[in-house]
């Protein structure tokens, strides 16, 4: 199955992907920052489950149809980490059991890390990650708000590399992105 969006596009499903991931990552990390007058983890609640649930799901179940099991790991596990986050969001769930949340799924993002095989940059996205999800899995368990900013930053690093990597693909910039030998691997156009 031809993963391309339109005819002579470089564009695909795991482009998409990453713009979806990088935007929930950003305005996620950017409400745990507080850098924002107003602006707060739980107003990214629509975007997270929208966007990095469903539409993350999605484009996973789209991956794995299309042969790509990485991609369709990483995004159907993160739709289902966003949209179940975004469901639990200003409930009642303690310090605890958010903090034991985001450790399960930082676990994931630790495995999504070791096993990207497009290299660094996917590395980057995913470590980094892996890293805001400890931070704030940290921050939850001690109810530290300082931590939980540190993890805020770094979630928006992590949103920032990946929507450039999508960027960077669709205006075929000269950087790797994706596995080598797929068509869809090198944005240099």
């Amino acid at each position: 199955m031809d993963n391309g969006v339109s005819a002579g596009s470089t564009a695909s499903t795991s482009t998409l992907g990453n713009i979806a991931l990088g935007l929930t990552l950003l305005a996620f990390g950017i409400g745990h920052t507080g850098v924002i007058d107003g602006v707060s983890a739980a107003g990214s609640v629509s975007l997270a489950m929208y966007v990095g649930g469903a539409a993350l799901f999605l484009l996973g179940l789209l991956e794995f149809r299309g042969g790509d099991g990485f991609h369709g790991t990483a995004f159907a596990g993160l739709g289902v980490f966003w949209f179940t986050w975004a469901k639990g969001a200003g409930g009642a769930a303690s310090g605890e059991a958010a903090g034991t949340f985001l450790v399960l799924f930082a676990m994931l993002a630790l495995s999504l890390t070791v096993a990207a095989a497009s290299g660094l940059f996917d590395q980057g996205v995913y470590g980094l990650l892996t890293l805001s999800l400890v931070l704030l899995a940290i921050a939850s368990f001690a109810d530290s708000g300082l931590v939980a900013k540190a993890g805020g930053w770094v979630a928006a690093v992590a949103g920032l590399l990946a929507w450039y990597g999508a960027t960077a693909a669709l205006a075929h910039w000269p950087m790797a992105f994706g596995r080598a030998g797929r068509r869809d691997a090198v944005a240099a156009g």
